[in-house]
């Protein structure tokens, strides 16, 4: 792909500052950019290489200092929004495959929409239904009555069960599986653990990503509902019978258990872990390896293990930090009081005599 700078500015709205005549072939990140690059500069962390870079062309914020003559500027508000509207406009990365690979296995029940792709051996069971412009790549396996929406994308060596439903413009990352069953068991009288059928499904809405490697596990009974607009990383477990709200962001490594219920834009950063039949209300965000025993119903920042309102869990951690020093603060204040008794005691001698 080769563009002018002209046609990358008039896409993110920026003003030229250099060379307009500069084609851009690549993008790159601002350390790694070589000549034809475009690349971008939008935290003060990266203002190092901003003398170094070799990019041909950088998106920039208006108070960035423009003093270099081999580099094309671009004055943007936000360069990383920019960046990504470039990208998505002429970097994006297409599936060049198209059509049904012969060794796709179709059952002659499913409806298939127009304009669908099934990749190598994938396997679309009994009574599923796929939309209009739905990929669905190499080894995915669905299995029956599954429903799936239009301009779906689903990668390689993913599992959909039985029931589950998938909304539209949805992605699906290799090796996620959707409708597995929910950890679901009963002990009897002698301990020994029976399993709990779990019959019901997984819902996922419109505009959902959901990384490689996420297990969502279908409901007891009802639905396991992933809602509109939720973006999922990596390595997720979401358990039986959980609610994400919309536009909710789950990273990496955390798990979520059964029956909890996530409400809108909310974050749950990397590792948290949430106990099972909790609610965390909208608009709340919890940090990196917190641990959440309790519903969170006021919006606002929280973290820790047990989680809490960050500044609290802030202040706390401050005061364990100096622990080591309260403690030698406390011992010389005890030795301090114990030689002010002494020589009380000493001066209550002098006065008995």
């Amino acid at each position: 792909m080769k563009i002018s700078i002209k046609e990358a500015a008039d896409l993110v709205g920026g003003k030229i500052f250099g060379n307009a005549n500069v084609e851009i072939t690549n993008v790159a990140k601002i350390e790694e950019s070589q000549k034809g690059d475009l690349t971008f500069l939008y935290l003060p962390a990266y203002d190092k290489f901003l003398t170094a870079t070799k990019a041909s062309a950088i998106l920039v914020k208006p108070d960035t200092t423009k003093d270099r003559n081999d580099l094309t500027y671009i004055e943007v508000k936000d360069p990383h929004a920019a960046m990504q509207k470039i990208i998505v406009k002429y970097f994006n990365t297409e599936i060049e495959f198209k059509g049904i690979d012969p060794t796709a296995s179709v059952n002659s029940d499913v409806k298939l929409g127009k304009n669908v792709t099934l990749g190598k051996n994938a396997v679309i069971s009994a009574g599923c239904i796929v939309g209009d412009n739905t990929i669905i790549l190499h080894n995915t396996t669905i299995m029956e009555n599954v429903v799936i929406g239009s301009n779906t994308l689903i990668y390689s060596n993913v599992a959909i069960r039985e029931n589950c439903e998938i909304g539209n413009n949805v992605i699906i990352h290799s090796g996620t599986v959707i409708g597995s069953d929910g950890f679901g068991y009963a002990p009897d009288e002698k301990g020994i653990f029976h399993k709990i059928p779990q019959i019901g499904n997984v819902v996922v809405e419109d505009d959902v990503e959901i990384g490689s490697n996420v297990s969502v596990d279908r409901a007891a009974m009802g639905s396991t509902i992933i809602k509109k607009g939720v973006k999922i990383d990596n390595l997720v477990q979401i358990a039986h019978n959980v609610v994400l709200g919309e536009n909710t962001v789950v990273i990496a490594q955390t798990g979520i258990s059964g029956s909890t219920k996530i409400g809108n834009n909310c974050i749950l950063a990397g590792q948290v872990g949430i106990v099972g039949h909790i609610e965390i209300g909208d608009g709340i965000l919890i940090s990196a390896q917190s641990g959440v025993s309790k519903s969170l119903t006021k919006p606002g920042k929280y973290r820790g293990s047990p989680a809490m309102e960050m500044g609290t869990s802030l202040r706390l951690e401050s005061h364990i930090r100096n622990l080591p020093d309260y403690a030698n603060t406390i011992r010389q204040l005890e030795e301090k009081i114990k030689t002010l008794q002494e020589e009380i005691q000493k001066i209550k001698g002098k006065d008995n005599f």
